[in-house]
């Protein structure tokens, strides 16, 4: 996808339209990572906080215990 390099008031910026922010899943206002890379090139990472349920961190506990019975045993 090419996009332009605009002025924005005293800035410069790239618009990013609904679609691309769908494919991104990001919404305004989200918080990114802008890094620059040797060569000039850059990326930008969105920060979304990673939501996890009440359960869903249960049932990812109890796997990794399972999983790694043998090691906890180890340790203990």
């Amino acid at each position: 996808m090419t996009k332009t390099i605009a002025k924005i008031s005293n800035s410069h910026g790239i618009i990013f339209d609904s679609t691309l922010l769908q494919l991104a899943r990001m919404k305004p206002r989200d918080e990114v990572n802008v890094e620059v890379h040797p060569g000039g090139t850059i990326t930008i990472t969105p920060l979304i906080p990673q939501e996890i349920s009440a359960s869903a961190a249960t049932d990812a506990a109890a796997r990794l215990i399972a999983n790694n019975s043998e090691l906890f045993k180890r340790l203990s």
